[in-house]
């Protein structure tokens, strides 16, 4: 089982990178830094949350595992 400071270090990082690539994809598709910006930083933190929850419950999850 992965430890709980691993999953949510992972979930940053993904995260980082994902705020990154919406923020360049809300500004080509706006033209507005600052829209393109606010439409990242929330599909980051709804992303974000997600993905830990998704994590934890896949966690506890036994199907697949070996050894």
């Amino acid at each position: 089982m992965e430890s709980r400071r691993r999953t949510v270090l992972k979930a940053v990082l993904w995260n980082i990178l994902g705020l990154t690539v919406m923020a360049g994809v809300g500004l080509i598709m706006t033209g507005s830094a600052a829209v393109g910006g606010a439409m990242a930083v929330i599909n980051t933190a709804i992303g974000f949350a997600m993905y830990l929850i998704y994590e934890r419950i896949w966690a506890r999850v036994n199907w697949g595992r070996h050894g």
